[in-house]
């Protein structure tokens, strides 16, 4: 049975894309069966992992015209719903009850073919978001060490109580994960305690394994690759590797 995990923060810019990518190319180069499922309007991992937009999307797929076999792509990089053009105006178009399950709907005959399944949203907190933390087990938190990421997870936060209460009540935060870190800037150092101070309030913690800024990231995403296969041996490899082995680490811990 998967796991599904939603990345997400309303902040935009804290890398929750390329954390999204980067935890299943992780997950698939250690031997697990991921499918990532790009909510985000933008599409970076449906560009990043060469799928093709002409064809169905996670847009039909939501709307109810698609099913996951029509919509489900394999790349290089492993199996993807791709993002769809009309993810956008979504919010605008979907209007009937149950709206919020979906997604949930749509992937629950996927549960016994994958380990894990990655959702990617988008840096809002709209119907997609809501999809997503609805048909999730997990939401990893990616964080900058800045003020606005800080409100951005106490934004989020609100939104995963409101969908505990309403739709998904199991559903877990399943840690915050601090990306283009320094450790070399006192503000980085002291926003890092706060934001440890803010998980310990909200019953969850911020992982060992921080994403250092690396340069590789974004050479990787320009060569549409993943970080492993473009810079094994960089910063952000070792980083991102690292907090894949946490979070697999925590989980069995929970079993």
């Amino acid at each position: 049975m998967s796991h599904i995990i939603s990345i997400a923060n309303q902040k935009g810019g804290v890398g929750k894309s390329t954390t999204a990518h980067a935890l299943g190319a992780g997950l698939h180069i250690k031997g697990y069966k991921v499918l990532l499922v790009d909510l985000d309007p933008q599409g970076n991992i449906t560009y990043t992992a060469k799928a093709e937009v002409s064809k169905h999307t996670a847009y039909e797929l939501l709307a109810g015209t698609a099913t996951t076999s029509e919509v489900i792509q394999k790349t290089e990089q492993g199996d993807i719903i791709p993002a769809g053009r009309g993810l956008s105006r979504l919010d605008l178009e979907l209007s009937t009850t149950g709206k919020e399950y979906k997604l949930k709907e749509a992937i629950e005959p996927l549960k016994k073919q994958y380990d894990y399944i990655i959702v990617d949203t988008p840096p809002a907190l709209g119907l997609l978001t809501i999809n997503a933390l609805t048909a999730s087990d997990s939401v990893v938190i990616p964080s900058q060490a800045d003020i606005y990421s800080l409100q951005g997870i106490g934004q989020l936060y609100e939104t995963v109580e409101a969908v505990r209460k309403y739709c998904n009540p199991a559903l877990a935060l399943k840690g915050i994960l601090l990306t283009r870190y320094s450790h070399r800037t006192i503000l980085s150092r002291d926003m890092g305690e706060i934001i440890e101070a803010t998980a310990k309030q909200i019953n969850t913690f911020v992982y060992k394994a921080v994403i250092r800024e690396c340069i590789s990231l974004k050479e990787a995403q320009a060569r549409r690759q993943d970080i492993f296969n473009y810079a094994r041996r960089s910063n952000a490899s070792k980083d991102y590797l690292a907090f894949i082995d946490e979070l697999i680490g925590r989980g069995k811990d929970n079993e």
